[in-house]
């Protein structure tokens, strides 16, 4: 079974929604982050922090991506933004998909992608456990 997380943008967000080109180059940015770490290191963290290419199905371009493994511990992490009601008000997300197929190592990097979204745009997170970490601020 399927298990997803929700990066929801609420009051207090750095950002009031993103489209799927925003987490596109949200990750680009992450890349190039571990990327220049690498560099202060002295060897390429960048395969090993971001092991995955970013693909599109067909027809589905404006409704989601996926990342798709380069190594055997890695396969598919889906992407993909919507929209819920609370209430009167709409609050706009992203959903990150860990399929039936996904490893170990993707469910910790999908968290650790999480959590660095989150973090960076002062969201609420919806782990895969069901568990919230609040990165807005709150009163």
């Amino acid at each position: 079974m399927s298990q997803s997380a929700y990066i929801k943008f609420v009051q207090g967000s750095a950002v009031d929604q993103l489209s799927l080109s925003d987490v596109k180059e949200r990750l680009g940015r992450y890349k190039e982050q571990t990327s220049l770490t690498g560099q202060q290191l002295g060897w390429d963290y960048t395969e090993a922090a971001f092991p995955y290419t970013i693909e599109t199905k067909p027809g589905e371009e404006n409704r989601w991506f996926y990342l798709k493994g380069t190594t055997p511990q890695y396969n598919y992490i889906l992407f993909g933004v919507g929209t819920e009601s609370a209430g009167d008000a709409t609050i706009s997300h992203v959903q990150v998909v860990l399929p039936e197929s996904a490893t170990h190592g993707d469910k910790s990097k999908a968290n650790e992608l999480c959590k660095y979204f989150a973090k960076h745009l002062k969201a609420e997170l919806k782990m895969f456990n069901g568990r919230t970490i609040y990165y807005n601020p709150r009163k």
